[in-house]
């Protein structure tokens, strides 16, 4: 834990069980809203058939991203899932995305 906590700059074990909780929130909120989301915008095992899966855990993504900053923000820790999000956006080469957001709120 002590380097996990190095590696994210966090000083508290309180701190790490509250950014603990927030991904295991995230992730499972994310996953129980992927289905009504993409029933939703269309999307149905019926019209995608082996499709469907693919396609439900792709839009688990974009929920999962925004959920994860305000799950973070709920919980007090949005100064550390800003910062998680942008690191992740750039190492999947979708920096520009965390960039845009940054120009917005200068």
């Amino acid at each position: 834990m002590k380097k996990l906590k190095e590696r994210w700059g966090i000083s508290s074990n309180f701190q790490l069980v509250i950014i603990f909780i927030v991904f295991a929130i995230t992730g499972s909120l994310s996953a129980y809203l992927s289905k009504p989301f993409t029933n939703w915008i269309g999307l149905t095992k019926e019209n995608l058939g082996h499709f469907y899966l693919p396609i439900r855990l792709i839009a688990i993504f974009p929920i999962y991203q925004v959920l994860l900053v305000l799950t973070g923000f709920l919980f007090g820790q949005f100064t550390f899932f800003w910062w998680f999000e942008k690191k992740m956006l750039r190492s999947m080469k979708l920096g520009f995305i965390a960039e845009w957001f940054e120009n917005k709120s200068n």
